[in-house]
């Protein structure tokens, strides 16, 4: 009996309706546009310093021996700088990973499997009829069931005509240098937060020195008071106030000391080890900000600050993963390949009659699953525009921070210079009234109040000389300097 074919022009109507469905499923999105982006300022606030200090290494920056070796030891030791590490280790391994779909993949493959194909199936016809021939003899019977074995190897390949694994593979390469990018930021954060730490330590040992100096002082004019009591001079009510005074700037050493400790411990914790006493040099008293501090053009901030640099790379990768989305509507070209040793029988599997090899290509497009393309699409597109804000954030974040810092740096100096002149006429107006009050021309209150003021003028200096240090190692981090 001759087969019946379905008209002509049902088969025509068939392949418009397949050639239809190709034409619409490689349909593309248009390319996104990336919103403008803002220009960049000339100065820093009128700064037009052609070499910054973010240029000088951060051993020559900061200069003194004890701080350079607390900074080696949080390098080797803390913990969020190897967290870090592995961030790194992560981008590279999906590197790698995202490379190696470029090669065919390979795979060696052992298998043995079964099959009983009914009486009124495909196979199970053809292999009856098969074993009815005079050719089939011995081995080359069919069985029921029909066993699989095979050893050998299968490939798959996708080929990439529309470069869309090589963009993928693009896009984890600028990961993986940005999360390169990543620990150069943690390092200068860490730079910094080292430095912060050490010059708190040096200020709360200036306190110590102040409180400790006062406190002899004023022990020396308990003293004195005394004598003038039992003199007859004052009374005890001018004892208990000089007395009172006494305590109340013990107690502040008491709490200098517990800032201390504090302080000791979160300097330990960043260095990545238990807590113990913190090596310093002189107190902050001795310490001299630099007179010039430059800070370079902005342009320069975006090639050395490493968070910007991080943001501009996840920005490049993010418009990259779109590229990728795009392609994801076109049409993919596979090919697989098998060879190897293939036998219904175990004992014929390595007979050299059993070496089988196939190759198959298909084009494939996707029709009824583009509802899932076009989400991932939409997700790239958010996640690229949200890497360009981010970017733009990182931006102005930075300008904002090195203009606080610079204006800190010279409003502070000026602040000390002002207390500095305080400092000294409240330590000759201490005098005074000590000379007063023993020729009986000044009370006993005077002489508090004077103390008193000196001791809070003094404290003041080095609190505002400790943010003149601070100011200045962040904005040595602001600038991107610290992470070479």
């Amino acid at each position: 009996m001759v087969p019946s074919f379905p008209h002509k022009s049902v088969l025509n109507l068939l392949c418009f309706l397949i050639a239809g469905l190709l034409m619409s499923s490689c349909q593309m999105p248009r390319t996104v546009l990336q919103p403008n982006a803002r220009p960049i300022p000339a100065t820093f606030a009128g700064n037009a310093d052609s070499a910054g200090i973010a240029s000088r290494n951060w051993r020559s920056f900061f200069g003194d021996p004890n701080l350079i070796q607390l900074i080696d030891t949080a390098l080797a030791g803390n913990l969020d700088l190897r967290i870090a590490t592995q961030r790194i280790e992560q981008a590279r391994a999906a590197y790698a990973y995202n490379r190696g779909f470029l090669a065919p993949q390979i795979n060696a493959v052992v298998s043995a499997g079964v099959d009983r194909y009914g009486r009124n199936t495909l196979n199970g016809v053809g292999n009856f009829d098969t074993n009815l021939s005079d050719n089939i003899r011995g081995n080359l019977v069919i069985p029921n069931p029909t066993p699989d074995y095979f050893i050998g190897a299968r490939s798959t390949w996708e080929v990439d005509i529309w470069g869309k694994l090589r963009n993928r593979r693009k896009a984890s390469y600028l990961r993986l240098l940005a999360s390169e990018k990543g620990r150069h930021a943690v390092v200068t954060s860490l730079v910094a937060e080292i430095a912060r730490y050490y010059y708190t330590l040096l200020a709360l040992d200036g306190e110590q020195e102040i409180i400790q100096k006062n406190i002899e002082f004023q022990q020396r004019a308990v003293g004195l008071v005394r004598i003038q009591k039992e003199a007859g001079r004052v009374t005890e009510l001018a004892v208990q106030q000089f007395t009172a005074q006494l305590l109340n700037t013990r107690s502040r050493q008491g709490q200098v000391r517990q800032r201390i400790v504090e302080t000791e411990n979160q300097l330990n914790r960043l260095l990545g080890r238990y807590p113990q006493p913190i090596a310093r040099g002189k107190s902050l008293q001795a310490y001299e900000l630099p007179g010039q501090v430059s800070t370079g053009l902005p342009a320069q901030m975006l090639l050395r600050r490493p968070d910007i640099q991080q943001a501009e790379l996840d920005l490049q990768a993010a418009n990259i993963d779109v590229d990728v989305a795009r392609a994801e509507f076109l049409p993919s070209l596979n090919l697989s390949a098998y060879a190897g040793l293939n036998s219904f029988r175990a004992e014929t599997l390595f007979n050299p009659a059993s070496i089988a090899a196939g190759l198959l290509g298909g084009l494939s497009a996707p029709v009824l699953n583009r509802r899932f393309i076009k989400a991932n699409y939409g997700q790239s597109v958010a996640q690229s525009r949200e890497a360009f804000y981010r970017y733009r954030q990182t931006i102005l974040t930075g300008f904002s921070e090195v203009t606080t810092n610079l204006r800190g740096v010279e409003n502070y100096r000026n602040v000390a210079e002002l207390q500095a002149q305080e400092v000294d006429v409240l330590r000759q107006a201490v005098s005074v009234s000590n000379d007063l009050f023993a020729g009986g021309y000044a009370s006993y209150l005077e002489v508090i109040t004077a103390q008193r003021s000196v001791l809070e003028a003094e404290l003041a200096l080095i609190s505002t000389k400790q943010e003149q240090f601070l100011s200045l190692t962040d904005l040595y981090r602001t600038l991107g300097g610290g992470w070479e």
